[in-house]
Parts: structure tokens; C-alpha cells; sequence
């Protein structure tokens, strides 16, 4: 009975999770076009969630001192890579189709798993692969010579390979006898990127007074100061940590598949709200994005070594979910 209770409370919080998450890039865009460098908004995203998460951090702070490469590498690709790359990728093409490119990333994690790491991989993995890149070609269309902006399209691939990075480093931090704490993990790994994204988007020359005033979000004139709200709270803190104690009461599989629900929250809010309509072949081709990248990433094979940290009960130790975005 407890374990039903467990299982539909963490269903729950990784419905809320995706759901949190997929709101990101819809809420960034009309800062974005309202003036905003789409930099400065993932600033403003990450440095808020980090002061939000500093409790967290000075609870862990032990990490600090025994996984100071999986804080590194996670705030440079998880947090700062992804995120810098996603905005940037949304202020040139669609949120939808920016989301679903990055999806490519669970198949992107098989060919580390088969020449990086040298794994041998599924057959039905090699097929989730093959599903996911040909669901890209319809979300490209390109049939009809690429008909979004190529750049776009290259920042969204570049999201998705950083996204990689956030499953090896999930992978890593959840090897060994004491894996880290995935929400101490979260909170240094804002605190690396906001340091990194501070260098980067020199946001002392941001126009302060744009947060000020409002944005447009389809037709209708909303609050920045609001939307900013929205990214930081619930599009990043509430997100991370609905998607981690999800993982602890479920498996990180089972949260992974719930966590494709993600691109497509984000494409009915900005269908909705954005009035950003895709056609009949590109919402094929997503719905074979997200069939290959749950393929491919149910199929991956675990390392050999270490036990794996399960995520069945609040007592055990949880992983970093590899179906979750950070977007």
C-alpha cells in the first residue's frame, strides 16, 4: 500500500516536473523579443535559482571537497551549456522544435556508450537512434532545404550534445559506495554555471529597466518581472526538485519516460500561447523524436562498474534522473 502511495505521489511529481520545465522556454521567448539578450535571461534564470539553492549548498558543501570534477563539469554543460544554448537556440526558431532536437540527446548517449566508453549497445537502442534522427528530419523538414534557421537548428544540436554531458556526469555521480546528493549536485552546479554565465554575459551592460516593463506572449501584454518569476521558481527550482524526489520514488527510467512529456508541454504552450503552429509532418516527426529518444534511452546499457543507486523508496539513494532535461 505504501509502495502505491509512493509510486503515485512520484508520478505526480515528475508530471509536475515536466510540466515546470516544459514552461521555460515559453516564458523566456517574450523576454527575449521584448530586448532581452537571450544570455541575459539564462542568467537571470540561473543566478536566481542558485541564490534560491544556497541552503542546499551549504548543507552539501562536503561535495565541495569529494566531487569537485562532477560540480565542475555539471555547471559548465548541465547548467550554463544547456541552458545558454537552448535560449539562444529559441530566439531563432520555434520552442518546440528546439525542445525536440534536443531530444536527440538520449540518442546521442548511445553512440558515448558505443565508441567512447566501448559498450556494446542493443539492437532496439540502435533502433531508438535511427526513429530519432529521422523524426529530426521531419521537425527540420528538410526536404524543403532546412527551412528554419540553420543557426538555430546548430544551438539546439548544441544543446543537445551538452545534454549529454548531464547523463555521463548523472551516470558518474551515482557510482560508488556514497554517490552525491543529486540536490546537492543541482545547487553547486547553478552556482558553477551563474559564475560562468556572469563571465560570459557581462550582465553589468544588461538593460535593467526591460524587467521593469512588459512582454508580449502571443497577443497579450504580461508582466517581465513575471515572467521571470515563473522561469526562476517554477521553470528551474520547482522543476530540479520535483524531478529529483521523483526519481527517488520511482526509477530513473520510468521518470525518464514521464520527463518526454516535456517537449510536448512545451509545444501546446507555445502552440497556445506563442501561437508558434507546427505542421501535420513536424508533429509526426516530434511523436518519433520522443518514441526513438524513450527507445534509445530504456535501452542504454548501465556501466558494469559500481552499484547502481536505485530510486524505489525516500531512503535509498536516488541518481541523477537520465531522462531529465534541463531545460
Amino acid at each position: 500500500m505504501h509502495t502505491s502511495q509512493g509510486r503515485s505521489v512520484g508520478l505526480g511529481l515528475a508530471l509536475a516536473s515536466a510540466f515546470a520545465f516544459g514552461g521555460s522556454g515559453v516564458a523566456a521567448k517574450p523576454l527575449i523579443e521584448a530586448g532581452l539578450d537571450p544570455l541575459h535571461v539564462v542568467w537571470l534564470r540561473v543566478t536566481g535559482a542558485a541564490l534560491i539553492m544556497l541552503p542546499v549548498a551549504w548543507r552539501h558543501r562536503a561535495l565541495v571537497r569529494q566531487r569537485p570534477a562532477l560540480l565542475a563539469g555539471f555547471g559548465l554543460l548541465a547548467v550554463a551549456g544547456v541552458q545558454a544554448c537552448y535560449f539562444a537556440a529559441i530566439s531563432r526558431i520555434p520552442v518546440g522544435v528546439a525542445l525536440l532536437i534536443e531530444y536527440l540527446a538520449p540518442a546521442l548517449v548511445l553512440l558515448w556508450v558505443r565508441f567512447v566508453q566501448r559498450r556494446p549497445v542493443t539492437r532496439a537502442a540502435a533502433v531508438g537512434v535511427v526513429l530519432a534522427v529521422g523524426g529530426l528530419a521531419c521537425v527540420v523538414e528538410v526536404w524543403a532545404g532546412l527551412s528554419f534557421d540553420p543557426v538555430g537548428v546548430l544551438l539546439a544540436l548544441a544543446a543537445a550534445c551538452c545534454q549529454v554531458g548531464y547523463f555521463v556526469l548523472s551516470d558518474q555521480g551515482a557510482d560508488g559506495e556514497d554517490p552525491a546528493d543529486p540536490l546537492g549536485v543541482i545547487a553547486y552546479g547553478l552556482l558553477v554555471g551563474a559564475v560562468v554565465l556572469t563571465v560570459v554575459a557581462r550582465p553589468w551592460g544588461m538593460d535593467w529597466s526591460l524587467l521593469g516593463g512588459s512582454a508580449d506572449m502571443g497577443g497579450s501584454s504580461v508582466a517581465a518581472a513575471l515572467l521571470l518569476g515563473w522561469i526562476v521558481l517554477i521553470a528551474t527550482v520547482l522543476a530540479y526538485v520535483t524531478g529529483v524526489i521523483s526519481v527517488r520514488r520511482l526509477s530513473p527510467q520510468v521518470a525518464g519516460v514521464v520527463a518526454c512529456l516535456e517537449a510536448v508541454v512545451a509545444t501546446v504552450l507555445a502552440w497556445v500561447l506563442l501561437r508558434e503552429h507546427l505542421s501535420a509532418p513536424q508533429i509526426i516527426g516530434g511523436v518519433v523524436v520522443l518514441i526513438g529518444a524513450f527507445i534509445a534511452q530504456s535501452s542504454t546499457p548501465k556501466a558494469p562498474s559500481g552499484p547502481m543507486a536505485g530510486g524505489t523508496g525516500a531512503g535509498d539513494p536516488a541518481r541523477l534522473s537520465p531522462g531529465h532535461t534541463t531545460t
